[in-house]
């Protein structure tokens, strides 16, 4: 795949602001439906969307349920990355994790994106 075929999608926030978490993940899906391969890194409190329970709930009227695009999301590929400091300075670091999430630091996320890739941030 080209570098350019990749998008990162960089969430700082969590279910305190669901409907940015909806759209980033109807931004990374619609991506995923347009060939592209598509991570979010989860960084500060955006990081408990990776734990059990937290990525669920309709947050807006006529809104998608998160679960729905969590599903399409990780069928399609997705992985969600977690912000190991993040994790840790809440004290997650050894909590236990939803399938198709990976702790990833700074330096292998950038590994991951090379040269051109499109990236977002919520």
């Amino acid at each position: 795949m080209a570098d350019n075929d990749k998008v990162l999608i960089n969430l700082a926030t969590g279910m305190e602001d669901g409907e940015r978490v909806l759209v980033a993940f109807l931004v990374a899906t619609a991506a995923q439906q347009q060939g592209k391969d598509v991570r979010i890194w989860t960084t500060k409190d955006a990081v408990r969307l990776g734990l059990p329970g937290e990525l669920e709930g309709v947050v807006c009227k006529d809104c998608p349920p998160l679960e729905r695009l969590w599903g399409q999301f990780i069928e399609a590929g997705g992985e969600l990355w977690l912000c190991p400091i993040c994790l840790d300075s809440r004290d997650l670091g050894d909590a236990e994790r939803i399938p198709n999430t990976e702790v990833v630091g700074a330096t292998p996320m950038w590994q991951w994106v090379g040269s051109d890739t499109t990236v977002f941030s919520y």
